[in-house]
């Protein structure tokens, strides 16, 4: 679904019809008013969205530090139930690269080939539209865990 700001209060009222509950939001503060939206995520608030802003530039990645607490808050979200919205502006870059990183997060056996498919076959063959979105998503894994390993480093570091 690619997301059309010419009438917010339809889009809203959409979401409340569907039950989402959370709202994931990968655009910049930048972006939003480009496309003249830019009280957009205090809309969603007033609306009893919980908002998670978690900006990275159009075509991009996130930054890995930030990457885990997406994929913490997502998770956490699924584990209570709630039905969540991730989006960006077209709905095929960053918001496709954030479902098939989750689906990886959540299945171990699944390969980054069988997630981007299955997130291709959802939103089209322009998902995941960039070299470096594509190459984050084969090198997910190695990068969640070579993150997880300095987390602990720092922990015991402190320990000591």
């Amino acid at each position: 679904m690619r997301i059309c700001f010419v009438n917010i209060e339809l889009f809203v009222e959409e979401m409340k019809n569907q039950g989402i509950q959370d709202i994931f939001v990968f655009c910049t503060m930048g972006e939003l008013s480009l496309y003249r939206v830019p009280t957009l995520l205090q809309e969603y608030q007033k609306q009893d969205f919980t908002v998670h802003h978690h900006p990275f530039p159009d075509g991009d990645v996130p930054q890995p530090s930030n990457f885990r607490l997406i994929l913490q808050d997502l998770k956490a979200c699924m584990d209570s139930n709630k039905k969540v919205l991730i989006h960006c502006y077209g709905g095929m870059g960053r918001s496709c690269l954030v479902a098939a990183c989750l689906l990886l997060h959540l299945s171990d056996s699944m390969t980054p080939q069988e997630a981007l498919s299955f997130v291709r076959t959802l939103r089209g063959s322009g998902a995941i539209q960039t070299i470096k979105q594509y190459n984050f998503l084969n090198e997910f894994r190695d990068r969640m865990a070579s993150q997880l390993s300095a987390s602990n480093d720092n922990c015991r570091a402190l320990s000591r």
